[in-house]
């Protein structure tokens, strides 16, 4: 019971600590089942947690529970991994106390208390006359179970202690929480604390292998069934050959056609509809059988862990079989021992002076535990008190701020009602309107970071993603713009929206746990709309591998690090251009901003490592952005495994060679769309002479990168990494959609396509964005942007084969030219 408060005492303990001391990664929990990996994973720039106060920590340490040397104060864990301790006094010592001995020695084999269990795991004591402390495991109370029934046994009356021994104890569940809990099985009968753990582990593996063969004689009988399935669809094929060929007979008589033709069709209607209900039937058997075939590799795994298990325990049970017969004969010594002729009347003082030494040690750790809980709920309060009283001076601070605010913006307003000045003369107005761009333009300091309570929602240096909200080489105007841009995201991203999109993403990866994603609908409209920060590394990984999961399935374990030594041994004809464009691909983000940045090295093997896997490739410019942008969220192997799948998996062949044959193929089927979806901007276009493809084309070829403000980004990449290239086309409409109206406005060319330069930066509202591309461009089939690709291809191939022609004749013409040029000049130099 001890040790059961002090774990709770614990765990409050560290939730007061981290409670509303900073940002959390999730809307239910401060910690996560999977944490988020790669560059932006490991930031702790978000993430600001209060240092525990070391006097506390101290005094908490001084009022802990004392651990004895013997192994009679050890509980739980502790009690089963120390040595067994020899009891004091052997005359006292019953089989009863060797068997709870035996119990806590047992108790590590229990599954563990992470976030992986969700069976709540008790432990209770009971001291007994020699000082060692019986511990066993107890199930938790079901949910119909009331408080105060759970109290009356579990606490007793009064939060006292009962340390004497009871003649007429409740039975105790032994090991059948342990069976009953993580993979030993659910349904495990109730067992008594005399039961056998050799009868209660036996029957399970008994039952699996039992179930193993039923298993193995279905699918036998499942495959039996296939070959007669597969003689009687080859007996149904003859059939139709000779059907086939009384038909090509019958049609040199056109009476006994005419006649018959109407029974042969109906007969041949009836054959087809069985072959086709064969092949339905065979096609159902074979998923049958691979799903059997799955669920037997399952159910061997589970039973080599139960056989391991049944090992451990007929182990450990082997020992303490030893150790009870050792100190049987121990005990019987004694009793043939001369020694042992006490009287009764000293045996019974000597346990009655041991009961009392148990109840003193049991009010003494009763007595340090209540003086601990009244000094951690002192520091509590004291904690809440100081938190009451940050939030009024945060409170005072932001009036403050305000006031300042309003007193300079209505200084402003009156100085601009007055006539401009000169440019010679220096007026009021200039001097207000330059302090209040210092002030809006101000870098925050390392001070002003440490005190955010007295400075909340700024917007700083780099955003979640590693990218810089106001560009340094940008002039003051630019500056400005991007800081009220980050603003505006960061407004934007605490919508009621967002929150209730956080709090659908908590529930459906709780009602998952401990099991990998499925594709389904559900999911599919939670990615659509946008995965959150803290969980987007866990599905862009599961993404990554079911879309690649056809080439690891044959490649060995370490097929990534087999590359990066061949990249390390060989010297490699793309590793030139690669270390060119390092620097150069995302400038503006922290982690790829230098030479010494921790994405520069992972970059660079992700590439090495791409190159030698597609050679006919090595590097495209572009692949660094892809890569780079994965990194973000994802470990090295998976980003190249992210690259994989975009290149060999989403985009047609030929999209990242050096004819870039599929991205231009893709900018002609967008072409075809842009007059289908948006036919008034496609006409708009057309009417004056605008190539938007300039533009679009590094849309499809680096997904946007660098090309939308970062949220939308990545919440493009979270519905582009699970339904394929198809969200490019969607997104690429969407934004043109948005910003139809503007791009009508425009009645000139140079206009028009300044504004296409730099209109996508405009875009923030990521929701509105999203409706469009998921809603308004509907209906959007697959197979439509296939057929195009495919009727386009064809076009592009013969335009480039007569590009090729003619550059060819081109290059002969001009060797003759020179050829005779020089044949000239020769006969000069001879006269």
């Amino acid at each position: 019971m001890n040790y059961w408060l002090q774990q709770l005492q614990q765990k409050r303990w560290e939730f007061s600590n981290t409670r509303g001391s900073g940002q959390r990664d999730s809307w239910s929990s401060p910690t996560l089942a999977y944490p988020p990996t790669g560059l932006v994973g490991k930031d702790n720039d978000t993430f600001l947690f209060e240092k525990p106060n070391d006097g506390m920590e101290k005094v908490r340490s001084d009022f802990a529970m004392e651990t004895e040397t013997d192994g009679g104060s050890m509980v739980g864990i502790q009690s089963a991994r120390g040595p067994s301790g020899t009891p004091t006094n052997p005359l006292n010592f019953s089989l009863k106390n060797i068997g709870t001995e035996l119990r806590n020695s047992m108790s590590y084999l229990r599954p563990g208390r992470g976030g992986e269990s969700r069976r709540s795991v008790f432990y209770t004591g009971n001291s007994n006359s020699s000082s060692t402390e019986e511990w066993e495991l107890v199930d938790a109370p079901p949910k119909d179970f009331s408080d105060s029934k759970l109290l009356s046994n579990s606490l007793g009356s009064a939060f006292t202690f009962d340390f004497g021994r009871n003649s007429a104890r409740l039975k105790k569940p032994l090991l059948r929480d342990m069976m009953g809990s993580g993979r030993f099985g659910r349904n495990v009968e109730t067992r008594s604390a005399e039961s056998s753990p050799v009868e209660c582990n036996g029957s399970k593996p008994l039952e699996m292998q039992l179930r193993l063969q039923s298993q193995q004689e279905e699918l036998s009988n499942m495959q039996q069934e296939q070959a007669k399935l597969r003689e009687e669809l080859a007996s149904q094929k003859e059939l139709v050959r000779l059907l086939q060929q009384t038909l090509r007979t019958s049609q040199c008589d056109w009476q006994t056609i005419h006649r018959g033709v109407s029974q042969l069709e109906a007969l041949l209607q009836e054959r087809d509809g069985q072959i086709q209900s064969l092949c339905g039937h065979m096609e159902r058997l074979a998923l049958e059988k691979e799903s059997l075939q799955q669920e037997l590799k399952g159910l061997k795994l589970k039973v080599g862990e139960i056989n391991d298990q049944l090992g451990m325990l007929m182990e450990t049970i082997q020992a303490k079989d030893e150790v009870i017969m050792k100190l049987s004969q121990q005990s019987s010594e004694q009793n043939s021992s001369p020694n042992d002729s006490s009287s009764p009347t000293s045996n019974k003082e000597q346990q009655e002076l041991d009961i009392l030494k148990d109840s003193l040690q049991g009010y003494k750790s009763q007595n340090k535990f209540l003086n601990k809980e009244i000094l951690e709920l002192t520091v509590l309060r004291r904690n809440a008190e100081s938190r009451e009283k940050a939030l009024e001076a945060k409170y005072t601070a932001l009036e403050a701020k305000l006031c300042q605010v309003e007193s300079k913006y209505l200084v402003l307003l009156q100085e601009v009602k007055t006539p401009v000045c000169s440019s010679s003369e220096q007026s009021p107005a200039r001097e207000v309107i330059s302090r209040l761009l210092e002030d809006a333009l101000q870098a925050e300091s390392p001070d002003q970071q440490d005190h955010l309570i007295f400075k909340p929602n700024t917007v700083s240096e780099y955003d979640i993603f590693g990218f810089k909200t106001v560009p340094e080489e940008e002039e003051e105007e630019e500056k400005l713009v991007a800081k009220v841009r980050a603003l505006e995201l960061k407004s934007l991203s605490m919508t009621d929206q967002e929150v209730s999109v956080g709090v659908k993403w908590e529930n459906y990866l709780a009602s998952t746990m401990n099991r990998d994603l499925v594709r389904s609908p559900e999911l599919k409209t939670l990615i659509r709309c946008g995965v959150p920060h803290e969980h987007r590394s866990q599905v862009w990984r599961w993404c990554v591998n079911f879309h690649v999961k056809k080439f690891r399935d044959h490649l060995a374990v370490d097929y990534y690090e087999t590359l990066l030594n061949v990249a390390r041994e060989k010297p490699n004809p793309a590793s030139k251009q690669i270390e060119l464009d390092l620097l150069r691909t995302l400038p503006n983000n922290k982690h790829y901003s230098s030479p010494s940045a921790g994405g520069i090295q992972k970059l660079r093997n992700v590439l090495m490592a791409f190159s030698w896997r597609n050679p006919d490739i090595g590097y495209c410019q572009g692949l660094n952005r892809l890569a780079a942008i994965a990194l973000l969220y994802l470990d090295q192997e998976d980003a190249f495994w992210t690259l994989i799948a975009i290149v060999e998996v989403f985009m047609p062949r030929d999209y990242y060679t050096k004819t870039l044959l599929g991205s231009q193929v893709d900018q002609r089927v967008f072409k075809d769309l842009m007059s289908e979806k948006l036919p008034r901007l496609h006409a708009h276009f057309e009417q004056y002479k605008v190539d938007f493809s300039l533009i679009t084309f590094n849309w499809f070829l680096v997904v946007f990168v660098d090309s939308v403000v970062s949220d939308i980004l990545f919440k493009i990449w979270d519905a582009f990494l699970f339904e394929g290239p198809k969200i490019i086309f969607r997104f690429a409409l969407a934004l043109f959609k948005y910003k139809e109206e503007e791009f009508l406005k425009l009645q000139d060319s140079t206009a028009i396509f300044k504004y296409l330069r730099y209109f996508t930066r405009t875009i923030l509202d990521s929701r509105k964005l999203m409706n469009i591309a998921f809603v308004d461009m509907n209906p959007f089939p697959m197979r439509q942007i296939q057929n195009r690709r495919a009727f386009h291809l064809e076009k592009v191939r013969l335009e480039l084969t007569e590009l090729e022609a003619i550059r060819q004749t081109f290059l002969r013409e001009r060797e003759s030219s020179q050829d005779g040029r020089s044949f000239v000049s020769d006969d000069e130099e001879d006269n």
